[in-house]
């Protein structure tokens, strides 16, 4: 690249390059030597590590199957959508580590985490996913709590004597 000496130097090399700057950016296929994508899922405290292969749609989170990690079906269901919106509900195997905060925000991490994974193995879901919210890391984390304050807000009770 050529050294700017001036700004219509710089105005030339912009309006040259303007035409790569205005494209959308290319999603690739990314995947590891054993043929699977992985991407990793945070929410609260929760980390998830995601890998996805294709498959029969086994879901297992830290070694055990998916219904005896998360009993609950609501969390079950927050873990499954981004493979509902996506239209792969048993196409894949899925193999999850998930450590930190409680099962609430695993099941978060896990469904950001298989998001990200399911965008980096089909480029093309990016879209459905994105519309839908599941790429989006949700920044919301407790509060600490303050010097003087019972709790983060929470003031210690007043008394008059």
């Amino acid at each position: 690249m050529a050294t700017l000496q001036s700004l219509a130097d710089l105005n030339r090399s912009n309006a040259g390059g303007s035409d790569a700057q205005n494209e959308a950016p290319v999603h690739v296929q990314k995947l590891d030597a054993q043929g699977r994508a992985y991407a990793t899922g945070k929410r609260k405290d929760a980390v998830a590590r995601v890998w996805i292969k294709p498959g029969s749609g086994q879901i297992t989170v830290n070694k055990r199957p998916v219904e005896t990690y998360f009993a609950r079906p609501v969390l079950r269901m927050i873990l499954r959508q981004p493979l509902q919106v996506a239209g792969r509900v048993d196409q894949y195997d899925i193999v999850v580590t998930v450590a930190g905060g409680g099962l609430s925000g695993q099941a978060g991490a896990v469904r950001h985490g298989l998001s990200k994974a399911l965008t980096y193995y089909e480029p093309e879901l990016r879209g459905p996913l994105k519309r839908e919210g599941f790429l989006t890391r949700d920044a919301r984390v407790v509060e600490r709590k303050k010097y003087g304050r019972a709790k983060a807000r929470r003031s210690f009770q007043f008394s008059k004597r």
